[in-house]
């Protein structure tokens, strides 16, 4: 069967959101036995969904696997499988549609690679065990978005000393409330990784307007920052994953 495949993303109008999402499916029709992959947006920009469909159905395809490219399960994935769905009474290929990428072990993989880099980067060699970890988080209000990060901080728990996690917005504790929270752990060294897919406008601008002055007022001592999850090569495994569990099933 000839199959292609569809990324839906939040949107952004970073100029660094669209290369990344370019590359990843780039990879994912290399990794995978796709004859077209491609992505879109639900909001912020075009291509939107409607853009992204169009131009998936001009393919010679018979099966079109969508992707919702959330980290998190909630409104924003909902609403984008409801646009989708609105267009397969209209054509013979087949939607086939996936789960977001969350609550996956290859996640956790992931997280953990971008923890290794980060201390390589900064030229730091330790046991796991004398690490603490802070995942700075977007927010949410769905019950199901603090139910994916628990997942992720579950799968870490035993490797690091501890585990713990702030918010950019909407979520308590903030990102100066979890530095404290750090800070009364004493830790050798913390490892605060950005648990955002995209260098967006959060990613560049948003979280060090909070972070940079809460770092700057504390003491811990060795601190690393991650990348944001990004290109990651377990990225697109997890893509490519989340793709096979529905296609398989058909």
């Amino acid at each position: 069967m000839k199959r292609g495949l569809l990324l839906i993303d939040r949107g952004s109008r970073e100029r660094e959101a669209s290369e990344e999402l370019e590359f990843i499916c780039s990879k994912v029709k290399d990794n995978g036995d796709y004859v077209f992959t491609d992505f879109c947006f639900l909001e912020v920009e075009p291509p939107y969904i409607e853009d992204g469909i169009q131009k998936s159905l001009k393919q010679k395809i018979e099966s079109l696997t969508i992707v919702p490219y959330f980290l998190y399960p909630g409104k924003k994935v909902k609403l984008a499988v409801s646009n989708v769905m609105k267009f397969q009474k209209d054509t013979d290929v087949k939607f086939l549609v996936t789960k977001p990428m969350s609550m996956h072990k290859i996640l956790v993989s992931l997280v953990e690679n971008r923890i290794a880099a980060s201390l390589k980067k900064n030229g730091i060699s330790t046991s796991k065990k004398n690490i603490d970890v802070l995942i700075i988080g977007h927010g949410s209000k769905d019950p199901n978005a603090q139910m994916s990060l628990n997942y992720v901080i579950n799968g870490l728990q035993e490797t690091y000393r501890n585990v713990s996690r702030c918010f950019l917005e909407i979520e308590k504790p903030d990102i100066f409330e979890g530095i404290k929270n750090c800070e009364r752990d004493d830790p050798e060294v913390l490892v605060i990784v950005f648990y955002f897919l995209h260098e967006g406008a959060h990613v560049k601008t948003d979280i060090n307007n909070d972070l940079k002055p809460a770092l700057e007022n504390s003491n811990l001592n060795k601190v690393c920052i991650t990348k944001h999850l990004g290109t990651d090569e377990k990225m697109i495994d997890l893509i490519i994953e989340r793709a096979k569990e529905v296609e398989n099933a058909n």
